[in-house]
């Protein structure tokens, strides 16, 4: 009798087992999804984004050539892995040579963008630098660019970003540097102010040219980040020796009072004078750092 008893309670255990089992056990289809998933999970996590970047266009200064911003372009593909697909000139009818084959690619793509004539005002420099733009966007379907120039290519790109930007069939210019610019002509205010009064406050006393980007500066594009550079020579030298510093850093003020993002640097020594610093590897490093970081 007792061992009746025993195997009823022992099948009895065992049905009740079974039946938690089919409740609770996973059906092979949830077996599957869960490790589909998890396989999914792997494979998804081993991709690699591939990373878009706007298209840069560099710009001489006043007489200058393709070796003017070619050394930094060289430098920059070689020790920060960018690429330099094409020089571009513009002639003075606004007409377009080019030189390379340009390719879009997942690493930072560099024009060299060249005046015929290079000698020209800032006036008709800007009309070209839209000319390029316009080129790009109809010939390579560029959408952003980020734009680089030097001393006179730095101010003419002020006055293209206020007189033609905001026209629709350009590409949208996502960074702005300029380095070694004369936004206030040649004027030296650091002997009335400090460079921390002239970046609050602006110039002391403003240059014909200063005080039309003074009167434009509504115009200037809000969507921009704007960096400028300037050199100095020495603790009693505030100049890179061509440019004074109160002038390449003369329009800091106008655009912070148009809520713009603006940053300053300051590089310093005999690689900060002006010719050598579009040869000066801090000037390069920064550049990579803000448009490629």
């Amino acid at each position: 009798m007792k061992k009746q008893l025993y195997r009823m309670l022992g099948l009895l255990a065992v049905g009740v087992m079974i039946v938690l089992l089919w409740f609770f056990w996973p059906s092979n289809k949830e077996t599957a999804q869960k490790a589909s998933h998890s396989n999914h999970k792997q494979v998804t996590s081993t991709q690699k984004e591939v990373k878009s970047y706007p298209v840069t266009l560099f710009f001489h200064g006043y007489g200058g050539t393709k070796h003017s911003m070619g050394g930094m372009i060289q430098r920059l593909c070689s020790r920060y892995q960018a690429t330099h697909t094409l020089d571009l000139t513009v002639n003075t009818d606004g007409t377009i040579q080019t030189s390379g084959t340009f390719e879009q690619a997942d690493k930072p793509v560099l024009i060299n963008v060249l005046f015929a004539d290079n000698k020209n005002n800032e006036w008709n420099q800007a009309e070209w630098i839209y000319q390029a733009l316009q080129f790009v966007k109809a010939q390579y379907h560029v959408e952003k660019v980020n734009v680089v120039g030097h001393s006179m290519g730095g101010v003419s790109l002020f006055r293209f970003l206020e007189t033609y930007q905001n026209q629709g069939e350009l590409p949208t210019v996502e960074h702005f540097i300029s380095i070694a610019a004369p936004f206030n002509e040649f004027l030296d205010t650091s002997n009335e102010q400090s460079v921390d009064q002239l970046l609050q406050q602006g110039p002391t006393q403003i240059s014909p040219r200063y005080q039309d980007f003074q009167s434009n500066i509504a115009n200037f594009p809000k969507n921009i980040q704007v960096s400028l550079f300037a050199g100095q020579l020495s603790a009693s030298d505030l100049s890179d020796g061509t440019v004074p510093l109160t002038s390449a850093l003369a329009v800091n003020q106008l655009l912070s009072s148009q809520q713009i993002p603006v940053e300053t640097f300051v590089f310093k020594g005999i690689l900060a004078q002006h010719s050598a610093l579009h040869a000066n590897p801090k000037v390069d490093k920064r550049i990579a750092e803000i448009l490629w970081k």
